[in-house]
């Protein structure tokens, strides 16, 4: 019963600060830390120090980026390639935007492409709905392949006292979401109805509701960027590829002693280390302001990721500790036997975070405590993409806004909406083709 009770608090701390959205979330688990110790006699565990640092360190980089133009000159390349294959828009738009969420590292990049696929779909009589809720998937998928998210982040910090470094981890999540976008664009092509014989778009159209895209008339937008927008999305990009290849090649890590004997520096030092460095040099060679680095939405974004980090997996981790003998020991042979359940934990824990990383710190610290192959933990990682499964995520809302024919919804019954399908689908092959790379890795 004082489980119950105290599973129930983690519940009410969750189910409170996502009401509250934002910064809630973590403020409300700290709420709950409080409860479990105070009332429950739990011990706190330490906070996730590593990940917060990890991911101050890659926000103030990104920050100083968007703050240059960078994020701005990333986004025009991204239209140019849209509007080259405006026909294929359906398989092109969530492989770009998989890609640039991939490199940036957060699925900020992915909301100025909203209006850019409305109108190249619109313009070539293209249901919109099609292009515009894979992307949507696309954009969040990545973020569970990108080596400077802050998911990631959370992932590197927990495997790496396993031995299991970034390139394992990306040579499995990329491989399994990549698969998962591709399959999941190949049957949106024939998701609904055509444009012209959407019952809703009918309606818009002769309510006069819906008028031809405006503005870009089919060409790409000029924007006036900064002198040193390109050159900081070049520095933040090749700091991401450092990074990698780092991992790929440890020998390019300095040594250092500790305790009188020569040690590599641990990769998530090492990501720190990068990452600040790469916002100095920008912030010095791009004359970036640095009054307004702090103010970009890449910063507010990252605060809100830390916040929740910061109080919601602290309090899992809490609970979990606090009671690790009974929980392992209850699904420990389950989960053993039938890993797979593991991943539905992930994707319906996921639902109610609406984050990657705050459920990937949350529960997969448990996983390991289960003994599950780490390869196999790392290929059922996707399934933390489940924010979709309910239509109250910012990229669905906004999906649903920019769409002004009315094909991108939420249905009559809230659950139909326009992201289940592809949601479900990239998630279901990114884990099933992930755990088929995994077993090269057992």
């Amino acid at each position: 019963m004082k489980i119950v009770l105290e599973f129930c608090v983690v519940l009410a701390a969750i189910f409170i600060g996502s009401r509250a959205g934002g910064v809630g979330l973590g403020l409300w688990g700290g709420v709950g830390i409080f409860v479990l110790t105070t009332f429950f006699g739990l011990a706190p565990t330490a906070p996730p120090v590593d990940v917060i640092l990890i991911i101050l360190a890659v926000v103030m980089a990104a920050s100083v980026m968007e703050a240059a133009g960078g994020i701005d000159y990333l986004v025009g390349i991204a239209e140019r390639i849209i509007r080259r294959n405006p026909r294929q828009i359906t398989i092109v738009a969530p492989l770009v935007s998989y890609f640039f969420t991939f490199g940036a590292g957060t699925g900020h990049i992915f909301y100025p492409l909203l209006p850019i696929m409305y109108e190249v779909a619109y313009e070539n009589g293209i249901r919109p709905e099609r292009p515009m809720a894979v992307s949507s998937i696309a954009s969040q998928q990545a973020i569970t392949a990108s080596p400077v998210s802050a998911a990631t982040a959370a992932m590197i910090a927990l495997f790496a006292p396993l031995g299991i470094g970034l390139p394992t981890i990306m040579a499995i999540s990329m491989g399994g979401t990549l698969a998962g976008v591709i399959v999941a664009a190949l049957v949106q092509t024939r998701v609904g109805v055509p444009l012209a014989e959407d019952p809703e778009y009918q309606r818009r159209l002769l309510a006069g509701e819906v008028q031809p895209p405006a503005g870009l008339g089919g060409e790409v937008l000029k924007r006036e960027l900064p002198p040193g927008a390109r050159l900081s999305a070049l520095l933040f990009l090749g700091g991401a590829a450092f990074i990698v290849v780092s991992g790929l090649f440890p020998s390019l890590i300095p040594k250092v002693p500790v305790s009188g004997r020569m040690t590599t520096i641990p990769m998530p030092l090492c990501i720190q280390i990068i990452m600040l460095s790469i916002g100095a040099v920008s912030l010095l060679i791009t004359d970036a302001p640095v009054a307004k680095v702090v103010k970009t939405d890449v910063a507010q974004s990252g605060l809100t990721a830390v916040i929740g980090i910061f109080g919601l997996a602290w309090l899992g981790d809490t609970f979990i500790k606090g009671n690790e003998a009974v929980i392992i020991g209850g699904i420990g042979d389950i989960c053993k036997h039938y890993p797979i359940l593991f991943a539905f934990g992930l994707f319906f824990a996921s639902v109610l975070l609406f984050s990657q990383a705050a459920t990937t710190r949350a529960l997969m610290p448990l996983g390991i405590g289960l003994a599950i192959s780490p390869a196999f933990l790392i290929a059922m990682w996707p399934a933390v993409n489940g924010y979709f499964f309910l239509p109250t995520y910012g990229t669905i809302i906004a999906a649903i806004n920019f769409d002004r024919s009315g094909t991108t919804r939420i249905g009559r019954f809230v659950f139909n909406h326009s992201f289940m399908l592809p949601g479900l689908i990239a998630t279901t092959v990114a884990v099933l083709a992930g755990i088929g790379i995994a077993l090269a890795f057992r």
